[in-house]
């Protein structure tokens, strides 16, 4: 069991920066596609309602989100339950203060090569993915936040422009 957590803590790491694959959105009033929110950086969860660790990351996605969202953040959680009910008796239980896409048929998870649940991808300003971790560990939170804390340093802020 120790070797299997020290592996798993080992899937969360940087990775080279690749491009985002793009999808549309449902779930953000104002973007359409994932792309529309280049200029801000998304961290992007995969979850399903029978995921004991996705339990766990909700508190902490709803932080993100309501600390650096008026810094920049968009947390975006993609559910993949095939069944709408599961994933919203699990919102009930585990309220998302971020925006819930659906994705019963999975197709956003094959562009991503989705391995296991929870997973999830930091993707900076440019639409680059920079960051990816498999699997919800409270101990690497905080590390989780300072890399969205370097992405969001990264933003140009309004101040800075035209000069």
């Amino acid at each position: 069991m120790r070797y299997l957590l020290l592996a798993l803590s080992l899937l969360s790491a940087a990775v080279s920066a690749r491009p985002a694959p793009d999808f549309s959105l449902s779930s953000l009033p104002d973007a359409e596609q994932l792309s529309q929110l280049k200029g801000k950086v998304v961290y992007l969860d995969f979850w399903a309602s029978w995921c004991k660790p996705c339990r766990k990351s909700f508190p902490f996605m709803n932080q993100l989100q309501q600390e650096y969202g008026p810094k920049g953040l968009v947390v975006l959680a993609v559910n993949l339950d095939a069944e709408p009910q599961l994933a919203e008796q699990f919102l009930s239980d585990h309220p998302a203060r971020f925006a819930v896409q659906f994705d019963p048929k999975g197709r956003i998870a094959s562009e991503y090569e989705l391995i296991g649940m929870p997973s999830s991808y930091l993707i900076d300003a440019a639409g680059q993915i920079r960051y990816s971790h498999q699997g919800f560990f409270a101990d690497n939170a905080a590390r989780y936040e300072a890399e969205v804390q370097e992405l969001l340093s990264e933003i140009p802020s309004t101040s800075n422009l035209g000069q």
